[in-house]
């Protein structure tokens, strides 16, 4: 059995938590779950285990030990004692932070008093109440929150990490592949630099166009702009998902002169010839390629009877968080299959529903379907500027000042130099206030329309 890096193993009179957690709307409990609560409860008190030491795990966890104390034992698994602060690895293909400046151990940022167990998840048996490890290792648990985020899938395109793999096919996904863009853009003086999301979802979906922006910048830095065509190649049917935001996003791409290629639903990569080649064969030349490989959920997912869906993400109530597979098992962050974006500021605004709910399933209480969808994140645009969206299931980004309604002091879908300086404070509220699962002053869980401009009939702000 691994041994625990923090906390204690099954203390007597302490909850165990596996982390997978949700909130929402109010809703009503099942009648088995109000009357049979009890199940998940063991003799010696709550058992909560949390699968996935990320941010959203590790925000869950924080949250829930502020929460129970020593009332509770929390559990959280995953792979390595390596957190990745992923908003970083745009930076690191343009030299503008370092490898070492965003990875940090996972134990440093919980509480005392939760325990990390180092471990490949094999499967979860939600009908036993019980997580199996790749070793043998049995962690059984009241209730479970599964924070295991997404997983990069290049190899589900054909072509991708076959020749020119990090020799002229690249992505910044991942810690190795940006720094090996990171050279490669280096000594890149000319040639067609094609961008391309492969498909959607993916973590952060304004990546990708940050990307090109900083590179436009970039490559201006380095006198050879002139020299590179640029061009956004996406699935989509315009730069981005929400309407409005898309249209000012595809300005911005037009004024920087990169081209954008829509509706290009990638099938395959040919690295030898330089081609990126569509399902219906179109087909776009290149020379540097940065991709977006397909997501999916990690592999337990598809091993776990019922947990998740198609592409191994946990199905479960868009509000509440509850998973469909189990009442007392939870999804968090990046992990679940709910209708918004895969970013850490959702993960955030999720914790404070999935934690009420933890406590009113153990209540026996209804649960409260209060997560509303809430995004917000800054876009790069290059040249010391940046842009803020805000957002939710129902409200697309729009016009306006955030986080104090008139007052901002921060614009809405408009470039400034002041959205950029506080993208760069971002690091530090990541580390030291997000991991820790504390709230942003001024700032809900839920989005507020005020402040923002309302769209008139035809779509548009007023």
């Amino acid at each position: 059995m691994p041994a625990p890096i923090r906390g204690k193993l099954y203390a007597p009179g302490r909850a165990r938590i596996v982390l997978g957690i949700s909130r929402s709307r109010r809703v009503a409990a099942p009648d088995s779950v109000a009357a049979g609560v009890g199940q998940y409860v063991g003799a010696m008190g709550h058992r909560i285990v949390i699968l996935g030491g990320g941010i959203a795990g590790t925000l869950a966890a924080n949250r829930l030990r502020r929460l129970y104390g020593d009332g509770a034992e929390i559990v959280v698994v995953d792979r390595d004692d390596r957190h990745v602060y992923q908003p970083g690895l745009l930076y690191v293909p343009f030299g503008l932070t370092e490898p070492e400046e965003i990875v940090r151990p996972r134990a440093k940022f919980l509480a005392d008093g939760i325990e990390l167990r180092l471990g490949e998840v094999e499967r979860v048996e939600a009908g036993d109440n019980t997580v199996f490890l790749a070793d043998g290792t049995s962690l059984p648990y009241d209730v479970l929150v599964v924070a295991t985020g997404a997983s990069l899938l290049p190899e589900e395109t054909e072509g991708m990490t076959g020749p020119g793999w990090n020799e002229s096919v690249f992505t910044f996904y991942t810690l190795d592949g940006a720094v090996a863009l990171r050279d490669a853009l280096r000594s890149f003086e000319g040639g067609r630099l094609v961008v391309n999301m492969i498909d959607m979802p993916i973590k952060c979906p304004v990546a990708p166009l940050e990307f090109c922006f900083l590179a436009d910048w970039f490559l201006h830095e380095r006198g050879v702009r002139e020299n590179v065509e640029l061009t956004f190649v996406t699935p989509l049917d315009g730069a981005f998902t929400k309407p409005i935001a898309s249209r000012m996003l595809a300005g911005l791409l037009q004024e920087k002169g990169v081209a954008l290629e829509t509706e290009f639903a990638t099938g395959r990569v040919d690295g030898e010839t330089g081609r990126l080649i569509s399902w219906d064969e179109r087909e776009l030349p290149f020379d540097l390629l940065v991709t977006i490989p397909l997501h999916g959920g990690p592999e337990f997912v598809a091993r776990s009877p019922g947990l998740g869906d198609e592409l191994g993400f946990v199905v479960c109530d868009q509000h509440t968080l509850q998973a469909g597979v189990a009442p007392n098992v939870f999804a968090i962050g990046d992990a679940t299959n709910v209708p918004t974006s895969k970013a850490g500021s959702v993960a955030h605004f999720q914790g404070e529903t999935l934690v009420e709910n933890v406590q009113r399933f153990f209540d026996a209480e209804p649960l409260v379907g209060s997560f509303d969808g809430h995004t917000n994140c800054f876009i790069e645009t290059g040249f010391h500027k940046a842009l803020l969206i805000d957002f939710s299931y129902d409200v697309e980004p729009l016009p306006g000042r955030f986080p104090r309604p008139h007052l901002g002091p921060l614009p809405l879908l408009k470039e400034s130099r002041l959205n950029h300086r506080a993208k760069l404070l971002f690091p530090w509220v990541y580390w030291n206030v997000l991991l820790r699962g504390r709230e942003l002053p001024g700032i809900g869980a839920q989005l507020q329309m005020a402040g923002k401009t309302a769209p008139t009939a035809k779509g548009e702000p007023e």
